[in-house]
């Protein structure tokens, strides 16, 4: 599989080449701050296929936390492309939005997190559900 995406102004592009690893929605506090209240879609694709083809992204970790996730954005729209977590080695994790295709990522598979679930999230019928992360 071969998908290109980028942010909002179009000043930074990447592609990304290979199977996903997985598909999920993530309901944790963090993500809703990046989303803007909802669920985080993402989906991991594996690092060695993945590499940006216009522009650089800025990134940010929180400094207060022991293993931070790096999350990477435009420094020109702030639109939020993908996060590296220590959790995932070897993987990106891009945010379905930032897809030219979004259909591409069809539906998750997971829902991690669900134990920091709004009550206006929806998980879809059939999707296997984790307070945290699966073990």
């Amino acid at each position: 599989m071969e998908i290109e995406g980028g942010c909002y102004c179009g000043a930074v592009r990447y592609r990304a080449e290979g199977e996903p690893l997985f598909r999920g929605q993530c309901h944790c506090r963090e993500c809703q701050y990046i989303s803007g209240g909802g669920p985080n879609l993402t989906m991991a694709m594996p690092e060695a296929g993945f590499r940006y083809t216009r522009g650089e992204p800025r990134a940010f970790r929180r400094p207060d936390l022991e293993s931070p996730v790096t999350r990477e954005f435009c420094g020109e729209c702030g639109t939020h492309l993908l996060s590296r977590a220590p959790g995932v080695p070897g993987a990106v994790l891009l945010k379905v939005g930032t897809l030219d295709d979004p259909a591409a990522f069809g539906m998750p598979q997971v829902a991690i997190y669900t134990c920091d679930m709004q009550p206006f999230h929806v998980i879809p019928e059939g999707v296997a559900r984790f307070d945290r992360v699966p073990g």
